[in-house]
């Protein structure tokens, strides 16, 4: 007759296959916030690319002025608004961006883009934009000029993004996307206990001697919109 498995052995079988769960699952995860992360880099250099196209015809990347030439030149109604979503949304409207899916970046707030976009009502819906975008703190766009280590573009932050502009170290292994002013995209490490980053050694958004802003411009986020 044939014998089969006692308690015993099924109690270690289960016990070591257990184990070996607990030691693929940390690899796996991190796997996955590394994909999530290249899919955020990828995406931010392609809005790096449409940006820089977009303020070689608008003279500024996009804001309340550029959204009025824009409105002008596409014989459209006038875009407002000062989120991440309205001023990506420019992008869109001008034919720079052909599509809303290099917009998205995983994160606590976002859903993958639905790729509807002929109105501004279906165009980066809540939750369709994962990036923030840095302006001046008048409102006004940047432009090219400037300190080429300047940041404009940046994820993953908190869930919702408006309620403190943090970034979340859930996401991206601990790192956040950041797009600078030579187009090039760089992880940073995120403090965890302040949800910030540092450039250079200093808050992203600290101005001053010494820091990527200098004495010139004082920035500001215009975050995205959370899906409702």
């Amino acid at each position: 007759m044939r014998r089969g498995f006692t308690l015993v052995e099924l109690l270690v079988v289960i016990v070591i296959i257990a184990a070996l769960a607990g030691l693929t699952a940390p690899m796996v995860i991190r796997q996955r916030k590394k994909a999530d992360q290249t899919e955020a880099v990828n995406n931010a250099r392609q809005i790096g690319f449409a940006l820089f196209e977009f303020e070689t015809e608008y003279s500024s990347f996009p804001d309340a002025a550029t959204a009025t030439a824009v409105a002008a030149a596409t014989e459209t109604t006038l875009i407002s608004g000062n989120t991440a979503n309205d001023r990506c949304r420019q992008l869109i409207r001008a034919g720079i961006a052909q599509s809303e899916a290099m917009f998205y970046a995983k994160t606590g707030f976002t859903r993958k883009p639905d790729g509807i976009f002929n109105t501004d009502t279906e165009a980066l819906k809540a939750g369709e934009l994962g990036f923030g975008m840095l302006t001046k703190a008048d409102d006004t766009g940047l432009s090219a000029a400037g300190n080429p280590s300047r940041p404009i573009l940046a994820a993953p932050f908190v869930s919702p993004p408006e309620s403190t502009g943090k970034f979340d170290s859930d996401f991206y292994d601990g790192k956040a996307v950041i797009l600078k002013l030579d187009n090039s995209v760089s992880s940073y490490s995120i403090v965890k206990a302040s949800g910030n980053v540092l450039i250079n050694g200093k808050p992203i958004l600290t101005t001053g001697i010494d820091t990527v802003w200098g004495t010139d411009t004082t920035p500001k986020w215009a975050l995205p919109v959370a899906k409702q």
